[in-house]
């Protein structure tokens, strides 16, 4: 990552939209920048994908709140239900695509569970208890590839008035914090 913006404006961003696959830190990156930032920070399984008991919403339900969101002046909203990703794109300042190699988000996948088995982790509504699910672990590998290629035509073809960044590693991602902790402080002056 470099320490300035791939491409873009240096303004102080007011929506940033985080993509990646399962276990790349998107709900972890999304809470820490919240933190940093003070911006609204919107989880697509909490506030979109799931209701309680595992129940998923349809699909009109999830495009609708995904466009509600995105519509809000001020987000930092990460995941997917990537049909809502260019119009979240048109509003978003910042795009950060998380790129962790497939055995890290594994490893994160299976860390997570065991941490949080039995009760909901922060980025899942209430009544939905972390449980392992070999169809889960299942769809990160079925869908490695070509989910990958939709995440990086996505990165690759965002405007020139977007900053983007591409995270590949902890190092790299704890950096880019700093950089955003650095520039709301500034605002600040």
């Amino acid at each position: 990552m470099a320490s300035t913006p791939e491409r873009g404006m240096a303004n102080v961003p007011k929506r940033i939209m985080i993509i990646g696959q399962p276990g790349s830190g998107k709900s972890t990156l999304a809470a820490k920048l919240g933190a940093v930032t003070s911006l609204p920070v919107y989880h697509i399984d909490r506030e979109v994908h799931w209701l309680p008991n595992w129940v998923e919403r349809d699909r009109a339900d999830k495009t609708r709140l995904c466009c509600e969101i995105s519509a809000k002046d001020e987000w930092i909203f990460e995941g997917g239900h990537s049909s809502t990703w260019e119009e979240r794109l048109a509003r978003a300042d910042m795009l950060i695509w998380l790129d962790a190699p497939l055995w890290l988000r594994y490893w994160r996948v299976i860390k997570r569970t065991i941490k949080h088995h039995g009760k909901p982790r922060p980025d899942l509504p209430n009544g939905c208890p972390e449980r392992f699910e070999w169809e889960f672990m299942h769809f990160i590998w079925r869908t490695r590839h070509k989910a990958r290629a939709r995440i990086q035509q996505t990165y690759e073809h965002a405007p020139d008035n977007k900053r983007t960044y591409k995270l590949t590693n902890l190092r790299e991602t704890d950096l880019f914090i700093e950089q955003i902790r650095h520039e709301f402080a500034g605002q600040d002056s």
